[in-house]
């Protein structure tokens, strides 16, 4: 059989990839026929979850092992045949392919065709230009850390030595004009 992915991404409106692979391939096949119809690099973290149809995660696919505490079986990419989870036209996955910053490619399975093999997975639509591989280093703020000194609080005349352990000032409480019955607010 062969299958037909559509893929597509929220951060460009006009990106669309479909790929044709044979079912009997495995999901590593897939990696590198979307890595090339996008013309990223292959040296980045990368991993495939088997969705619901309202794209909730489940199953997932890893590049390389990994320890996971998951209710899922620890898959791996170079050994985890498509067809083993990928059974009916409407499926679902997401492609991470920046897994600092979650960026993902929305899979479907677009179509089965049965009776029919490929050798090799081809990319038979590419439209629209592919999103930035990694925006870690370009979209990241650095925010300085602050030093607590006299100046944090505002008032260049603060002195720190003011403070109780606790960090408050010492309150008279036998003052009586805390307490009068006529406040003046």
């Amino acid at each position: 059989m062969i299958y037909k992915f559509t893929l597509l991404s929220d951060e460009v409106d006009d990106f669309v990839r479909v790929i044709t692979i044979d079912s009997e391939a495995k999901f590593i096949d897939l990696h590198n026929a979307i890595l090339d119809s996008v013309n990223y690099e292959k040296n980045q973290m990368t991993t495939f979850f088997i969705c619901s149809d309202n794209w909730e995660k489940g199953q997932e696919v890893t590049l390389v092992e990994m320890e996971s505490s998951s209710e899922y079986d620890n898959l791996v990419m170079d050994s985890t045949v498509l067809e083993e989870l990928l059974v009916d036209e409407g499926q679902k996955l997401l492609y991470v392919f920046d897994m600092m910053s979650d960026r993902v490619f929305f899979m479907e399975l677009t179509e089965i065709i049965p009776l029919k093999n490929q050798k090799a997975a081809k990319c038979i639509t590419s439209s629209g230009e592919a999103p930035i591989q990694i925006i870690a280093d370009e979209g990241v703020a650095v925010v300085p850390k602050t030093a607590l000194d006299e100046n944090f609080y505002g008032d260049e005349e603060f002195d720190m030595e003011e403070l109780d352990e606790e960090g408050f000032g010492e309150m008279n409480f036998d003052d009586s004009s805390l307490f009068s019955e006529d406040p003046k607010f």
